[in-house]
């Protein structure tokens, strides 16, 4: 199969998990024996995965300029696979016209507009509804679903979001959690220091993803001084690519607050702390941190958002609180506490191996993928709103998208 990525951004798998998802997504399809070919609107990032290393073609491609058209036109793909809907509103229409029986799936990667919407009421100071969600961020992502032909669902909660709230039609989604290869897990788990080997707390997550942003501001304002009242010679690390100067500022030797900014190795420094704290007060989907975590055998105290759609009727590996005492003393408690301590690394254990072991989930993908692909036809007649959708939708963005191109090239 010929296949397609388009993308906003290179894929980075130790500055994200996003970077992570699509790279495990592009080893699935490589390993199938498939033709990929990885187009991007973004300048080369020095962090990028070396993708031709896995004889991935890499292209760049830019928004509203018909180069694509015949770009796609010429590679005449079977599957395209949009990273997030913003992309594929900006080139679903294009494909569309060149390539009209190519497969269309999205990456979700998260729901942005349960993300957007939890935000929001964090943001005026209340507690989130279900009414929060109806907002042109929703409209345009469900459109987007709606539109393609299949859609990756990256949280166990989200696909029950999808079904029962928004009324989504099964067959446009897919749930694909992150997957954890057991034999990676069980070599790490061979080195693991143990509970006397190792000290402090640590937080770690990309700058630039709001959510993590306003953990570190949460920990450093309410969670992390409590804290210290119980434990005063105990310091906190916190790790992230892209650490901006006013994430610099709050690194604190006094108050064992520090700001360590991006780690090539994130497994490396995770394995050496005790606890790892993701006090996440709004996001969506899953959190790569706390599968890092779980890989290294390192309890965490995190929110109920932060754990969502991780660990189903298992125990957590860990603590869950929501208000900052309780994460206080959650975080001193297993800090503490080395009996709770060694059973919450096997609850995390448990559920590495039960929730998202690759054989649940890597061959029902791929069969689905051919399986649509065959039946591509009484797909599409089956999602009559999608093709009403598209009719509408990609209409607007087309001569949007013809304007400003238009607009361009008169002032170039």
């Amino acid at each position: 199969m010929n296949v397609l990525i388009i993308a906003s951004l290179w894929p980075e798998p130790n500055s994200s998990a996003a970077g992570r998802r699509m790279m495990a997504l592009l080893q699935l399809f490589n390993a199938e024996g498939w033709q990929l070919t990885y187009a991007c609107t973004a300048a080369e990032s020095e962090y990028r995965y070396p993708l031709e290393t896995m004889g991935i073609k890499l292209r760049n491609v830019t928004i509203n300029d018909q180069s694509f058209d015949q770009f796609v036109k010429t590679l005449s793909p079977d599957l395209v696979l949009y990273d997030r809907f913003m992309v594929e509103e900006q080139f679903s229409w294009r494909v569309a016209e060149q390539c009209p029986q190519a497969l269309a799936m999205i990456e979700t990667s998260d729901l942005h507009c349960l993300r957007q919407a939890r935000q929001a009421a964090l943001k005026k100071q209340r507690a989130f509804t279900a009414d929060d969600l109806m907002s042109d961020i929703a409209y345009r992502e469900l459109a987007s679903i709606q539109r393609s032909d299949l859609s990756l669902i990256i949280s166990s909660h989200e696909m029950q979001l999808l079904k029962t709230f928004f009324k989504l039609d099964q067959a446009l989604i897919h749930y694909l959690p992150f997957i954890v290869e057991p034999d990676e897990a069980a070599a790490l788990k061979l080195g693991w220091p143990s509970y006397q080997q190792r000290e402090g707390f640590i937080s770690i997550g990309n700058f630039k993803h709001p959510p993590n942003w306003d953990s570190v501001q949460y920990l450093k304002t309410a969670v992390w001084p409590l804290i210290r009242q119980q434990l005063p010679g105990v310091s906190l690390s916190i790790y992230g690519a892209y650490t901006p100067p006013k994430a610099l500022q709050l690194n604190n030797p006094k108050q064992g607050f520090y700001i360590k900014g991006r780690v090539d190795d994130a497994q490396q420094v995770m394995q050496q702390a005790r606890v790892c704290l993701a006090p996440l007060r709004f996001g969506a989907g899953l959190k790569g941190k706390l599968f890092d975590a779980m890989e290294c055998g390192t309890p965490s105290v995190t929110t109920r958002i932060g754990a969502e759609g991780m660990y189903g009727e298992l125990p957590w590996s860990g603590k869950i609180a929501e208000e900052p005492q309780a994460l206080a003393d959650a975080a001193v408690e297993l800090y503490n506490n080395q009996a709770s301590w060694q059973q919450c690394q096997q609850y995390g254990t448990d559920i590495l191996k039960t929730n998202f072991n690759p054989l649940s989930f890597e061959a029902p993908l791929i069969r689905r993928i051919k399986q649509l692909k065959q039946d591509l036809n009484k797909h599409r007649r089956d999602n009559f709103q999608g093709a009403m959708l598209r009719h509408h939708s990609m209409r607007s963005t087309k001569y949007m998208s013809l304007w400003i191109e238009a607009k361009n090239k008169s002032l170039s």
